[in-house]
């Protein structure tokens, strides 16, 4: 390693911090306006100095998005830990799943990423899959958990898990688009009410 490259190694904000600064961009500007000049000057660094740590904007983008299902995942843990019945573990578990707002930051990476997928290769892939997979764990270790404390309706829990998250995608989709009709209020509603016709145990 050269003398230069050494020192601004050495002098580098956190990954970390990188990282914060710019799912906050995003969050302010959109994704669309993030540049590695932009982010280089906001962390004091130069967008060369982010391209040798990073590699790519779409690998600084990947990291970010894995940064950001880091923090949302302790979020997740904590909840699904509370001692509280499961449909209502259920309901923070989507709450967290579904967009805030149009143009979610998260979700906006999200989409992007995917939307980028097949020109990635196959290790950006299988990260993203691996990001999708710890939210399926999750669901099908509550339906098994609901099921068995005679909460939820028994189901084919890894069947079914497919079916809630293709549903919790298509309407989060469209809260993070902002389209008409998909504001996050009435998309949880929708969901809520699929849920309880879906999992509701039968009368004895």
């Amino acid at each position: 390693m050269t003398e230069p490259a050494a020192r601004a190694r050495k002098n580098a904000p956190p990954r970390e911090t990188v990282l914060a600064a710019a799912m906050a961009a995003i969050a302010e500007r959109g994704l669309d306006k993030l540049t590695m000049a932009g982010l280089g000057r906001t962390v004091g660094m130069s967008s060369g100095h982010l391209l040798y740590y990073f590699g790519s904007k779409d690998e600084l983008l990947l990291q970010t998005l894995e940064w950001s299902e880091e923090q949302l995942g302790m979020e997740r843990r904590s909840a699904l830990a509370r001692q509280i019945p499961v449909r209502e573990r259920l309901d923070a578990f989507v709450e967290l799943y579904v967009p805030s707002r149009p143009r979610d930051p998260h979700w906006s990476l999200w989409l992007e990423l995917w939307n980028r997928a097949h020109d990635v290769g196959d290790d950006a892939r299988g990260r993203l899959l691996d990001i999708e997979l710890s939210w399926h764990r999750d669901l099908v270790a509550l339906l098994v958990e609901g099921a068995s404390r005679g909460e939820l309706r028994a189901v084919d829990a890894d069947r079914f898990a497919v079916r809630i998250r293709a549903l919790l995608d298509g309407f989060s989709t469209h809260v993070a688009m902002g389209l008409p009709g998909s504001d996050r209020p009435q998309v949880l509603s929708h969901i809520g009410e699929f849920l309880d016709e879906a999992l509701t145990p039968a009368s004895t």
